[in-house]
């Protein structure tokens, strides 16, 4: 395991008072390790923002503590703690050049000019950037300001350096190239990352952990495939990518272990033994890439009938939406084969395939 560097200890905070009060965060508990890069991933007012704040200084948290490498941080200002934060905006200086913006952070430590240029330069190598020392910021383009941004934040070599969704002002193209850029910035020089962002696909991509918040709480925290495949609520299942949603009863199976009951004798297997809070109306949730459309006659386990009510095609993939017997509809994707026409057609009664294993049962 790795050393615990951020441990924020029952944190709430809230703004205002009386009517007007506000809560922002509920009894945040979480632990964020040495040398990962760790996302807090959430909708807007989800308390995301304010928990980095809150590690980084600039909020002051109403209860609970908030420990860097076991110090307590709360009484501490921003300047006195080991951390930096890169922000939506570059906040880059106009006037000065790009190798001054980088040191000037340096030569108020009180760092030797010739020390924090030496720096700068190892700044801009790592940045990709060496050749831009002389330009001013309005020379550069967005991603390459984001770039420098970074660098200035890296410079004093932080122990956690928090970056408050610093990619949404660019394009969907540079944006995938900054996630892999961030992803190597932080690998090579093992810095600990905190990320805050609202885009799910940057959390997945870049994450070692992603904790997923939501109205000031952390619903789950765990590495993005576990997220993306054991959701444990459903709101994480609903805002991590695609999911269907079905209610259903819980039941012994004809195998020992347990299956969900969609009544009318439409029942499927779970992949194990679960001790679920409840048995009856029980939510659950299936990724549409796990599910297969069959023949409807096909003699296979853990499936539903229904009838195709649509069909969608992506290229890569085609997505279905089948009308189950009884029940809501679900959506299928299939990625696509050879280029032939698509096996199923609108209108086509067929069965729907459910591996036990693409089962979650959510808390709601």
């Amino acid at each position: 395991m790795s050393e615990v560097v951020i441990s924020a200890q029952s944190v709430g905070k809230t703004f205002g008072s009386g009517t007007g009060k506000v809560t922002a965060l509920k009894d945040v508990s979480v632990d964020i390790f040495q040398n990962e890069f760790f996302t807090m991933l959430g909708p807007s007012g989800c308390g995301k923002t304010t928990l980095l704040r809150l590690i980084g200084g600039f909020e002051q948290a109403t209860s609970g503590k908030i420990l860097l490498e076991g110090q307590e941080l709360n009484d501490l200002p921003p300047f006195k703690r080991p951390i930096n934060t890169v922000f939506q905006s570059y906040a880059l200086f106009p006037h000065l050049t790009v190798r001054q913006n980088i040191t000037f952070g340096l030569e108020m430590k009180s760092i030797s000019r010739d020390a924090a240029n030496a720096r700068a330069d190892e700044m801009l190598e790592l940045v990709q950037l060496a050749e831009y020392g002389d330009r001013v910021p309005n020379q550069l383009s967005g991603g390459q300001q984001q770039r420098i941004a970074l660098a200035r934040a890296l410079a004093p070599a932080p122990k956690v350096l928090l970056l408050d969704e610093p990619l949404s002002a660019l394009d969907l193209k540079l944006r995938k190239e900054m996630q892999i850029e961030l992803k190597r910035l932080q690998t090579e020089t093992g810095i600990t990352f905190v990320f805050v962002t609202h885009d799910q696909e940057e959390a997945l991509a870049m994450s070692d952990r992603i904790a997923v918040m939501q109205s000031g709480e952390i619903l789950q925290v765990g590495a993005p495939r576990d997220i993306y495949e054991q959701p444990t609520h459903r709101f994480v299942a609903d805002f991590i990518g695609d999911s269907n949603f079905l209610r259903g009863d819980l039941v012994d199976a004809a195998n020992g272990g347990r299956a969900i009951s969609f009544g009318e004798g439409r029942v499927v297997n779970l992949a194990s033994d679960i001790t679920p809070t409840k048995t009856k109306d029980v939510s659950v949730s299936i990724r549409p890439e796990r599910l297969t459309i069959t023949d409807a006659n096909a003699p296979l386990d853990n499936k539903l009938g229904g009838t195709i009510s649509s069909i969608t095609y992506f290229g890569t993939d085609t997505t279905y939406r089948v009308d189950l017997d009884g029940g809501a509809p679900v959506t299928v994707r299939m990625q696509n084969g050879d280029g032939a026409t698509a096996p199923f057609g609108k209108g086509d009664r067929v069965g729907v395939v459910v591996p036990a294993e693409a089962i979650r049962v959510l808390v709601d």
